[in-house]
């Protein structure tokens, strides 16, 4: 067990998930119903596939998106999160500050 208790904002985050996951689903099926043509005047047969095909699209996406950004979440170190960064970041941590002076380097390479 944890020494606290989870906070508000940590059991929230999978209903901000699944939140995220569903407006993305939504959206999709609302595209694929509007570029199907389910609002024109069509025969009866072809707006019932393009809602078929819109409900496969939302669920794939659904499906997809929750994984995406679950695996994403994933990559994050919690403790790097909090922590303060004062370097550029694609430096590698071996190399000088960018504050060095020529002055130093060349001191170095004698």
């Amino acid at each position: 067990m944890t020494d606290r208790p989870p906070t508000r904002r940590d059991l929230m985050k999978p209903v901000q998930l699944l939140g995220l996951a569903f407006a993305a689903a939504l959206f999709a099926g609302i595209v694929t119903v509007v570029s199907m043509g389910a609002f024109q005047a069509k025969p009866a047969e072809d707006v019932q596939n393009a809602i078929v095909v819109a409900l496969v699209v939302a669920g794939i996406t659904f499906i997809a998106t929750l994984l995406i950004i679950a695996l994403l979440m994933l990559v994050v170190d919690p403790a790097q999160v909090a922590k303060q960064i004062d370097r550029p970041v694609l430096l590698p941590d071996d190399e000088p500050e960018a504050g060095a002076s020529d002055v130093d380097r060349r001191d170095d390479s004698a």
